[in-house]
């Protein structure tokens, strides 16, 4: 080993970071920009993406079910049928883009709202158990109530209304991978050569 190694490596090590950094920060600043200005495009992207995994899915499936002699009956009846659904759902995704795109961000809107009233519903409860049941770090009882009011009443909110909350969550996500990038993009900038 010589004494010129050690001073490569951490210039060899800055400029990995900075190609890391600069890239991802384009990535990011590109998929943000093209939510941004194409909302439902890019959605539609997105689910078609859903839509090739299933499809994928589905033929491993159905041709691990119909290869695999090890395979109980049941099992491979089972997951032939599981590889089948897979593949009519996403010829019915590629048949109905749009639809499934609505149907695709309501179905994960509902997911969120459902998420955050069950949080709300187990912070109330974990209220009468011992300090250290979720936490090593003692409660306040007045902020876990608060806490769980809000998320019970911010997951109505999105199960009243998950169609307006997906619209609002995909503008969110275009805007921080905006802002993300941007970050990105002045951090490689601005790291040392």
């Amino acid at each position: 080993m010589t004494d010129t190694q050690p001073q490569h490596q951490p210039i060899g090590l800055a400029r990995t970071l900075r190609t890391i950094a600069l890239v991802t920060g384009v990535v990011s600043l590109v998929a943000g920009a093209l939510i941004l200005v194409w909302p439902f495009k890019s959605a539609v992207a997105i689910t078609v993406l859903v839509a090739i995994y299933a499809l994928v899915a589905g033929v491993v499936d159905v041709t691990l079910a119909v290869r695999s002699k090890g395979l109980s009956g049941w099992l491979r009846a089972g997951t032939a049928l599981l590889g089948v659904v897979f593949v009519v759902a996403s010829i019915v995704a590629f048949a109905n883009l749009s639809s499934t795109t609505v149907l695709l961000a309501v179905f994960v809107s509902t997911f969120l709202g459902v998420a955050w009233i069950v949080e709300g519903v187990v912070s109330l409860f974990s209220l009468g158990g011992p300090k250290d049941a979720f936490s090593p770090v003692p409660r306040s009882k007045g902020w876990t109530i608060a806490f769980a009011i809000v998320s019970i009443l911010a997951g109505a909110f999105v199960l009243l209304s998950p169609l307006l909350t997906a619209v609002w969550l995909w503008i969110f996500i275009g805007v921080s991978l905006v802002v993300f990038g941007v970050i990105q993009i002045v951090r490689a900038a601005t790291l040392e050569r």
